[in-house]
């Protein structure tokens, strides 16, 4: 399954919209590129490189590392310090992470170049340009931040709820039809946990068991990191197979109708979120 979501957000300072990557942690990383146009609209990244070449920026930026970044290189670092602050230095966001091996910035290279930099260093960052600069972009960043916290406590709710969507019609559609009356507790909970994982297989291509083995470090389960779209087509087939379940359709077709059916909603789904996004810009 699928890491973490990133979240992109933005927030204002001043007319400036600032790009904001965030994971729902407190681990943000804000765009120095979009803060650096405050100073310089032309010539953003010029602004990064003249802060950077700093000493007490090196200095700042090594301290950072030193403490959340378990496989910085203290060697590379101590050339880069050594060298700050004189005529001839010149560092870039792009150097300091290959030279380091630095997690406190992010270089987006290409056609829609950018730097970002985790929250801590990018305030530092807005209060060299300007201290009420500075206090602007921690101001909305705030703002953003409890907009974001009520967005996820709500896709939680929504994963909560779904989760047990139908949940009483699938274990009884089991109950009733596939389990003898005379086997034991422990052996019904194989049974339950089968046609769980016939959900399972239809929806993700995978046994619970198979997602455990392939994601030994992570803890809960697969419906855990199911997004939203995938909850609303499980809480459907949950529905749906309690009733091949009823009619006595055998696991092997139901497996397959419940796949088919799973890749109709989904792709059914997206394409809708798809044409919602348009309308929205």
């Amino acid at each position: 399954m699928n890491e973490t979501k990133t979240f992109k957000g933005s927030i204002t300072a001043k007319g400036m919209e600032i790009a904001v990557l965030s994971k729902g942690t407190d681990d943000d990383f804000i765009s120095l590129t979009d803060i650096a146009k405050y100073k310089n609209a032309e010539y953003p990244s010029d602004v990064i490189q003249n802060w950077m070449r700093n000493r007490g920026t090196v200095e700042f930026l090594g301290l950072w590392e030193k403490l959340y970044n378990p496989n910085f290189n203290y060697l590379e670092f101590e050339v880069i310090d050594h060298e700050a602050g004189r005529n001839g230095f010149v560092l870039t966001p792009k150097r300091w992470i290959e030279n380091v091996n630095a997690i406190g910035m992010i270089s987006k290279q290409g056609r829609y170049a950018a730097a970002y930099a985790h929250k801590d260093i990018a305030f530092k960052f807005a209060a060299w340009i300007s201290a009420e600069f500075e206090l602007y972009v921690i101001r909305d960043y705030q703002r953003l931040k409890n907009d974001e916290n009520s967005r996820i406590s709500l896709e939680w709710n929504v994963k909560r709820i779904l989760s047990k969507v139908n949940y009483r019609i699938h274990t009884d559609a089991i109950k009733e039809n596939l389990i003898p009356s005379e086997i034991s507790a422990r052996q019904k909970s194989f049974v339950y946990a089968d046609e769980a994982d016939v959900l399972n297989i239809a929806l993700f291509g995978m046994t619970a068991a198979d997602w455990r083995k392939s994601n030994p470090d992570k803890q809960g389960n697969l419906r855990d990191y199911a997004t939203i779209e995938q909850l609303l087509v499980l809480a459907n087939l949950e529905n749906v197979n309690a009733l091949y379940i009823g009619k006595g359709i055998p696991q092997s077709e139901r497996i397959a109708e419940l796949n088919h059916l799973a890749r109709a909603q989904l792709s059914m789904v997206l394409k809708n979120k798809s044409v919602d996004s348009m309308k929205r810009l």
